[in-house]
């Protein structure tokens, strides 16, 4: 009797606050905004980096037609940086992945093959440059191998092991380090070398060009 007297209580008390708070939801008061205001949503700045285009003759994009693939996306203020496929842009997306796989996804839409695209974002870049760990060598022999995930920590263990006996590397992040004395062209320390070691895709770009995707991104 208890549990019957309490539901009826509850009933009785709705049915006296209902009149009160029905013409209050027409009000403004229960409006989370001003209705006359136009709210947008911010935008993250994002590098993207292809691999393996224009290499050799194979999988040719023009940067312009690129750049106009990375219009029909949605995305703003896009610049590209070079032949190699990087490319500076806006986007509301805050997902990383998402990211990629829209864009991986247009691209074999609109060039008829596939492409990995690497994404990072300002902050990544800021980290890169200030922990990098050969500032004391020629910045010209100075390259990071960017990865597409982090790698399994066994293969990161095993490869830490490796020695070679003129460049060197350092595991990062999600980036390995590479200072080549003698060239980027000559050594072992290849992109499809950290591929086949750590099993994920990766994409290396010079300390040049790391260093025009950060400022090209930090000027906005």
């Amino acid at each position: 009797m208890l549990a019957d007297r309490t539901i009826h209580v509850n009933f009785i008390n709705i049915k006296f606050l209902l009149p009160i708070f029905l013409p209050l939801l027409s009000c403004k008061l229960f409006l989370p905004f001003p209705a006359n205001r136009v709210y947008t949503i911010p935008m993250t700045t994002y590098i993207s980096m292809l691999r393996g285009i224009n290499v050799s003759g194979q999988k040719k994009i023009r940067m312009v037609d690129l750049k106009n693939m990375f219009e029909t996306l949605g995305f703003g203020n896009i610049q590209t940086y070079v032949q190699s496929g990087n490319v500076v842009f806006d986007s509301h997306e805050q997902g990383v992945v998402t990211l990629q796989k829209s864009i991986e996804t247009q691209i074999e839409t609109t060039f008829g093959f596939s492409v990995p695209v690497l994404i990072r974002t300002l902050d990544d870049f800021k980290r890169i440059i200030e922990s990098h760990p050969f500032k004391n060598e020629e910045a010209l022999r100075v390259l990071v191998t960017f990865l597409y995930e982090r790698p399994e920590q066994s293969k990161l263990e095993d490869l830490s092991h490796y020695k070679d006996k003129v460049d060197k590397f350092a595991i990062g992040e999600q980036e390995i380090f590479l200072f080549c004395p003698g060239g980027y062209g000559k050594t072992k320390l290849s992109n499809t070398f950290f591929e086949r070691k750590l099993d994920v895709v990766a994409t290396t770009r010079n300390w040049k060009s790391v260093n025009a995707l950060y400022e090209m991104t930090s000027e906005r």
